[in-house]
């Protein structure tokens, strides 16, 4: 079905922004309070989205502590954890702070001021950051000897690991080694956010005086070092041992690690700049630069040194996390990497979509011509991303009746065959549109070598409209296909073209001949990259004008179904639900009786089970194998079941600051392909976190892995084609 204009006015809610370029505030949210008031009874009926978030990080931590996963597999999960944290800080938190520092605080949606929510989130991530070091020490350490892989501190190592060490630290580690002193001459060193420091308190035996010292870990160094064996000591632990090395004829008093974390996300001001390409790549090194946000150090530092790390790096002492070594748990992918496949997941390798699978030849399946007989619904990881979406990419760059090939990049890997097929249309002459997003978060400076690669090669490069990232995932293929005319092939997903996070991310995405569709892209392609204003879509929600109003209006038109008696249920899959306007109107289908069903990886401010409001809501949070990353939105509608799927969360930032796209299945079969993922992760038996409505979450006693279902019926239809 499709979503008419008179289906997007129907919306209870607005939002009235609040000026944000620089300090990236969320709106303000405006509720219709005669549509809302049996809602808005319920002042508390919003959770905190920060403390939410830790909540997922726990779900993360709680996969690190579980003995039923691989052993190698609960490694990875403590080093996830750290990363997820880390960018937690350097995001959120800096963010709360430039907030209270600029006099912009607002309460939340929660009710909580920004310097509640920041003494919340101390206190949770404090816990959150202790249990996580015990997990590493009592569980997983223990755990690792017994199947013989070690990791040791400096003074359990033999003779011959200490003899190797030393050869080691002269021959490559010592060479990169710069220590700051600081005293009069040498003022305090700068510390990059992230970089993991030795804190060194040295004595001049000659005149007595005590000096302080920084040595830098270096990071383009293997963190923790292999000995030979399955034995692993710590780099730093190797350089504190060696520090005689850097100070001769000092005396070393005191030896510890430290790590800063800072804000690093970016202001530009996009209305002040004709150049977007240089303002970002400026900024990039002011990044380097963030005030800091937290100070981590082992639990054994002295109070000395403590207070002068304190003082010249301006925290607060409610900013300073005590830790047992060692810090910066990041390198344990290093560890998970080792090739033990008996403490690692089943080996796992995607298949070819059914559709695009060769039966007859040994060559690759024609996408277009399998577009033209049908649509294609492809389900990543299971559905492999190299014979599917990149395959479609490289076959229109090679075929000479391809005319124009048009493609938004939000993120992509190092080495994309999606870049060089882009390059090698061009250079065949193709007409090709690339929107790069070069303020993708994180991913800015690869993202602006990609640009300069394209635009080398002859590609038209756009970075999309003022003020809003373009993070929809599209690629439209012009083909002219003689008697039949031009026809366009579109391709619409939930996650990005990127290969590498393909095999590790859960994503969906369309390949579509459908004429509606097609012509609904070739539209906000001239948007984005000309002057054309925004014309109604016939078949797509493009935020910021119509995702937020047109799911509104569908769970309105969902009320209406079942005061009628017809079937009605909503069922929804994201990343995070935070929108007020979205949430609101959930909760009066809620108070109407609809069934409501929530998939949520991370935050949730929703509170379900709440009665007289949330009591038909259920969320449910599922964490594994792979990232769940696509977002669904499925409605019962009346016995016509639709479904839609695309990039947006349902965040302000998605749904406000964003180009966003979802499309709706255009076949009754896609719809019940989708319907039947969603039973599957909604069954009793399946594993699940269960969110109760005291914000708690609670992982069930399933016993149905739903990846591991996936990757087995995957395995099922394999041995049925092969």
């Amino acid at each position: 079905m499709t979503l008419d204009s008179s289906d997007r006015s129907t919306d209870t809610t607005t939002l009235s922004a609040v000026p944000d370029q620089e300090y990236d505030l969320d709106p303000v949210y405006v509720p219709d309070h005669e549509a809302l008031a049996e809602v808005e009874k319920y002042d508390d009926r919003f959770l905190d989205r920060e403390l939410s978030w830790l909540h997922f990080n726990q779900r993360v931590l709680e996969l690190a502590e579980d003995e039923s996963l691989p052993l190698l597999e609960r490694v990875r999960f403590l080093a996830i954890f750290t990363s997820n944290l880390d960018e937690f800080f350097m995001v959120r938190v800096a963010g709360l702070k430039r907030r209270i520092a600029a006099g912009l605080a607002v309460r939340a949606a929660s009710g909580l001021m920004p310097r509640e929510q920041l003494e919340l989130i101390w206190r949770s991530a404090r816990e959150l950051s202790e249990r996580h070091a015990a997990v590493f020490a009592d569980k997983i350490m223990p755990a690792l000897l017994e199947e013989g892989i070690e990791l040791v501190r400096w003074s359990d190592l033999s003779d011959a690991e200490v003899k190797h060490c030393k050869k080691l630290f002269k021959e490559r580690v010592f060479p990169v080694l710069t220590p700051l002193a600081v005293d009069p001459a040498h003022p305090f060193p700068y510390i990059s956010g992230l970089s993991l420091n030795l804190a060194v308190l040295i004595r001049d035996p000659k005149s007595g005086k005590e000096h302080f010292a920084r040595v830098k870990v270096p990071p383009i160094f293997t963190r923790f070092v292999p000995l030979g064996s399955n034995r692993f000591v710590p780099l730093e632990d190797i350089m504190r041992e060696r520090l005689s090395k850097l100070f001769p004829g000092m005396q070393i008093l005191e030896v510890h690690t430290f790590r800063v974390t800072r804000n690093e996300d970016l202001e530009v001001e996009e209305d002040d700049t004709e150049n977007l390409l240089a303002a970002l790549e400026k900024e990039l090194l002011r990044r380097r630069f963030g005030p800091p946000v937290r100070l981590e150090v082992e639990e054994s530092i002295s109070d000395s040194v403590l207070d002068l790390l304190v003082s010249e790096l301006g925290v607060s002492e409610q900013e300073v996390v005590r830790l047992p070594g060692p810090l910066d748990l990041r390198g344990l992918h290093g560890i998970a990497d080792i090739n033990r496949e008996d403490l690692q997941y089943d080996a796992f390798v995607p298949t070819t979509h059914r559709q695009l699978a060769p039966v007859e030849s040994a060559a690759p399946v024609d996408v277009f011509k399998a577009a033209r007989r049908s649509d294609i619904l492809l389900h990543h990881p299971y559905d492999a991303f190299s014979t599917s979406v990149q395959r479609f990419i490289e076959q229109a760059a090679a075929d000479p009746h391809v005319l124009a090939i048009k493609q938004t990049l939000y993120r992509t890997s190092g080495d994309s065959p999606i870049i060089d097929a882009l390059v090698d249309a061009a250079e065949a002459g193709k007409q090709v549109l690339v929107l790069v997003e070069i303020k993708a978060r994180f991913d800015e400076s690869a993202n602006i070598r990609w640009a300069r690669k394209l635009e080398q090669a002859g590609c038209h490069v756009v970075y999309g409209l003022i003020g809003l990232k373009t993070h929809c995932k599209l690629a439209m293929v012009v083909r002219d296909e003689g008697q039949y005319g031009i026809r366009r092939y579109t391709h619409i997903g939930t996650g990005n073209y990127n290969p590498k996070t393909s095999r590790v991310y859960e994503d969906l995405g369309l390949i579509t001949t459908n004429e509606a569709i097609g012509e609904d892209i070739a539209h906000l392609f001239n948007n984005l990259s000309g002057w054309s204003s925004a014309p109604e879509y016939e078949q797509l929600l493009v935020a910021p004008r119509t995702v937020r109003s047109g799911l509104v209006a569908q769970i309105h038109r969902e009320i209406e179904h079942h005061r009628a008696g017809r079937p009605a249920r909503i069922r929804l899959k994201a990343n995070s639900l935070v929108d007020e306007a979205v949430i609101d109107a959930l909760y009066l289908a809620s108070q109407a009786g609809v069934p409501v069903q929530l998939l949520v990886r991370g935050i949730c401010a929703l509170r379900p089970g709440v009665p007289g409001l949330s009591e038909t809501i259920e969320a449910r949070s599922v964490l594994g194998r792979f990232l769940e990353h696509s977002r669904v939105f499925w409605f019962d509608n009346g016995g016509a079941a639709a479904a839609w799927i695309g990039s947006a969360d349902m965040m302000h930032r998605n749904l406000d600051r964003r180009v966003e796209v979802l499309v709706p299945m255009p076949t009754p079969e896609l719809v019940e392909e989708i319907g039947s993922m969603l039973d599957l992760a909604f069954e009793p038996d399946t594993q699940a976190w269960v969110l109760g409505s005291d914000g708690a979450w609670v992982r069930n006693s399933g016993t149905v892995d739903m990846q591991a279902a996936l990757i087995e019926s995957q395995r099922r239809r394999r041995r049925q084609n092969g």
